[in-house]
């Protein structure tokens, strides 16, 4: 069941065979483009940040920075990023995980949480689960605690809330229930 309204639902578009033949690419654009749709997504998922009591808000490169910075200032939270190897300056932690073919690996400044601080994982879309479990662990690995992940949109079918499991995780709209 979706958490926001029909109308955001309606604004995410599909394209078929992106970014490879047999993906159905779910584009958000729209929802961005749309102030009264964005703000929905913004409120519900600072409400989540509320209800998990977070003291800051993690944000996956790159399309969780566009949802979890404004959650971040909204509430008036650290927002820290998580990125891509290689793009942070200074010292960092890091954390892999699979891809289809391969492995990737992302990093958090090392003094970017402090123990304990409660922490809501923000990003654009739950698939497999993998960056967003590399987030946590590395959110872990600082001695902070994952209060929850909040996600615009779940592809359900491909199973990543099982890489998540033990978490809250909320989902604004699920595909593929």
């Amino acid at each position: 069941m979706d958490k926001v309204s029909p109308r955001v639902r309606s604004l995410v578009r599909e394209f078929q065979d992106f970014p490879k033949e047999g993906i159905l690419f779910r584009d958000i654009t729209p929802v961005l483009m749309d102030p009264p749709a964005f703000q929905e997504v913004i409120e519900a998922t600072c409400l989540e940040a509320r209800n998990r009591r977070a003291e800051a808000i993690v944000g996956i490169e790159s399309r969780g920075f566009v949802f979890g910075a404004p959650v971040a200032a909204r509430m008036g939270l650290p927002f820290i990023p998580v990125r891509k190897m290689g793009k942070l300056p200074g010292p960092t932690l890091q954390a892999e995980y699979a891809l289809e073919y391969g492995t990737n690996v992302v990093e958090i400044h090392e003094d970017a949480l402090r123990q304990g601080q409660r922490t809501l994982i923000v990003d654009d879309l739950l698939a497999t689960g993998g960056t967003a479990s590399a987030a946590g662990r590395l959110v872990e690995d600082l001695g902070a605690v994952v209060a929850g992940y909040a996600f615009l949109i779940e592809l359900a079918f491909l199973k990543g809330r099982a890489a998540l499991e033990g978490y809250p995780v909320l989902t604004l709209l699920t595909y593929g229930d």
